[in-house]
């Protein structure tokens, strides 16, 4: 039995001691702190990739969406002449509601900064038929106008009748030439406005067939045109005063539901700007809601 008993004794060498066994313990408690630690590491490793992925997404979404929204902003202010638009253009003149249009041809000019300023304060939008020969000279001006939102129309590029009404290609040449620089002017190589205002007008004078032919040849090229059938007379004189701008508006406006107002943004028409003012304030007087043609061509 003293034998058997002998059988159970483990060899001193394999003893340990009271703090050989502490030791041991503590090892053993560290090293499973360790693997709790290293686990927990990992798992918030796991769940920040998860956080850093997602937030990554939603950042790559928001992106998306500003550029998606930059573009449709871009693509609203690039005119698109559908056929409601020439339904519109032909109906230009008569509407069920009373709407004034509000035109400035030739320029830029030294008078566009105050014209802006009047239309900003008074909350309007209209439309300037541009020169191209000016908007090479004031592209800044033809930026900010297309910034703040008002429609950028062509009027030709030399507004020398000579040149313009050569053929009715050079009445298209001129279009394109004066699209490019605008084009160039605000940085939109997309743009074209579709819209022309024929120097002097389409009826009359002594270009009158160039210029029916021309204005069929535009149609062609997906452009239309428009006159006007209320005007400031700030072409009709030398020497218009405030008084007879506004006179002549509410004498060439009369008692019409929808008119397109000519005026003129040429340098030496600083009348029309002192005037501007006193304008708007009785179309609106009268009851005319102020439109430009971005609500036309479309």
């Amino acid at each position: 039995m003293k034998e058997e008993k002998n059988m159970f004794l483990v060899p001193a060498k394999f003893r340990f001691t009271t703090k050989e066994k502490t030791l041991m313990i503590v090892i053993m408690v560290l090293m499973l702190i360790g693997i709790v630690i290293t686990w927990v590491n990992c798992v918030n490793i796991i769940r920040a990739n998860a956080e850093y992925k997602l937030a990554y997404q939603q950042y790559q979404e928001a992106i998306i969406k500003e550029q998606e929204e930059l573009e449709r902003k871009r693509q609203e202010k690039l005119p698109k002449l559908t056929e409601t638009g020439i339904e519109n253009m032909n109906h230009i003149y008569s509407s069920d509601t009373k709407r004034a249009f509000l035109t400035f041809d030739d320029g830029p000019s030294s008078n566009t900064p105050q014209i802006l300023d009047i239309l900003n304060e008074k909350g309007i939008k209209a439309t300037f038929f541009v020169l191209g020969s000016n908007v090479e000279k004031n592209p800044d001006m033809v930026k900010r106008m297309y910034d703040e939102g008002h429609f950028i129309a062509n009027h030709g590029y030399s507004h020398v009748y000579e040149a313009i009404y050569q053929s009715p290609q050079t009445v298209l040449d001129e279009y394109n030439k004066c699209n490019q620089v605008v084009r160039d002017a605000i940085g939109e190589q997309e743009y074209n406005s579709h819209l022309f205002r024929f120097p002097g007008g389409l009826v009359g004078g002594k270009y009158a067939d160039i210029k029916n032919q021309a204005n069929e040849l535009l149609l062609q090229n997906n452009i239309v045109h428009v006159d006007w059938n209320a005007l400031n007379g700030d072409s009709e004189t030398t020497s218009p005063t405030i008084a007879y701008e506004i006179q002549r508006i509410q004498e060439t406006v009369g008692e019409k539901q929808s008119v397109v107002i000519l005026m003129h943004d040429a340098q030496a028409k600083k009348v029309t700007v002192e005037a501007l003012p006193g304008i708007i304030d009785y179309l609106q007087g009268q009851g005319y809601e102020f439109k430009n043609f971005y609500e036309i061509i479309k």
